[in-house]
């Protein structure tokens, strides 16, 4: 494909996916129509980037699809200079939308493959990106407005809410708890835990390392 073939799938993804999906924030849809989202795939996965479908980036992870990234970062409503962590941050696509929304971002991720695609495609955007164990947050950083999740977990670690800011600050990710159907949700500090509550059913598959485990909490 050409860059005009993209620069046209670009605003077909907009106009067929996401704005048909209650996504109305013009903030999204404008960064959605200017970031090329094929640059967050490899090489060879690059014509699939903007297929209403996730995209296989090995390993067992995907770049969500539009419709799904969309109404995340959506429900994130980040503000201006609004602190955010963006959790298994993959090859950077969603933290690129969340920068691009006035978020002060750090994407954080620990697949060495992944993270040299998201070297490589987050070169001018204003992300800061992080190695390290997702699970495990980047307190250094925190606490944060918000957490954002970039796929589906068992269960949300309570490192990942223990980082949520106490006072406003949320967390937006996705749960599967039997690794077939799963829930994007929205949450907010509830004590030592997360108080989360349904947004929309998506088919997001589990990431590695998220699955239920001893110290885990909703």
């Amino acid at each position: 494909m050409h860059d005009t073939d993209f620069t046209a799938a670009r605003t077909m993804m907009v106009d067929s996916q996401v704005r048909p999906n209650k996504v109305n924030d013009r903030r999204i849809l404008d960064a959605m129509k200017a970031i090329p989202r094929e640059r967050f795939v490899p090489p060879h996965a690059a014509a699939l980037a903007y297929a209403d479908e996730d995209v296989p980036l090995g390993g067992g992870r995907v770049l969500l699809e539009p419709m799904v990234i969309a109404r995340l970062v959506q429900a994130a409503a980040v503000g201006s200079g609004e602190r955010v962590l963006v959790v298994a941050s993959g090859t950077g696509y969603g933290a690129a939308l969340l920068a691009a929304c006035g978020g002060v971002v750090t994407a954080l991720e620990d697949d060495k493959t992944l993270l040299a695609i998201a070297r490589s495609a987050l070169a001018g955007h204003s992300v800061t990106i992080a190695e390290g164990a997702p699970a495990a947050g980047w307190a250094s950083g925190g606490p944060y407005d918000v957490v954002f999740l970039e796929g589906a977990a068992e269960q949300i670690p309570e490192a990942l809410a223990a980082q949520v800011k106490q006072a406003g600050g949320r967390f937006i990710g996705i749960t599967s708890t039997d690794g077939r159907t799963a829930q994007a949700v929205s949450g907010m500090r509830a004590g030592a835990g997360l108080a989360l509550r349904p947004l929309f059913d998506c088919a997001t598959p589990r990431l590695p390392g998220f699955r239920q485990a001893a110290g885990f909490v909703f």
